[in-house]
């Protein structure tokens, strides 16, 4: 459904970049690839692992760091495809392409040998 409709409204293809935010770099240079390709792109746009006063906070930094994850579901949801970047996945990134791949969506990866299906 909502597939029909961006393709009506002419919306290019909208690419939802996961990973570790280790790799919050790499994500920033595909991004820009993307973009430059004519893609739409949609990635984390907060990086927790450094220290930042909206999350320095323990309390509502756990309850920031709910608010994304589900932040980033939506994002995948929206998605027509997924680009894990990075040489390494963790849980959260995990999680994310499985549940990207039960809704149906492609799933590419920058390094793909580390493609939990493969």
């Amino acid at each position: 459904m909502l597939t029909t409709a961006l393709d009506r409204l002419n919306i290019p293809t909208i690419v939802a970049i996961c990973g570790s935010t280790r790799f919050m770099t790499e994500m920033a240079d595909a991004d820009r690839e993307l973009t430059w390709r004519g893609h739409i792109v949609i990635k984390p746009g907060c990086d927790m692992k450094n220290p930042h006063g909206l999350w320095a906070d323990p309390d509502e930094a756990e309850a920031g760091k709910r608010r994304l994850d589900g932040l980033h579901r939506a994002k995948i949801r929206l998605a027509h495809t997924v680009l894990v970047v990075g040489p390494y996945i963790g849980d959260s990134t995990r999680a994310e392409i499985e549940y990207a791949r039960s809704l149906g969506k492609p799933v590419t990866f920058t390094h793909p040998e580390v493609d939990p299906a493969a």
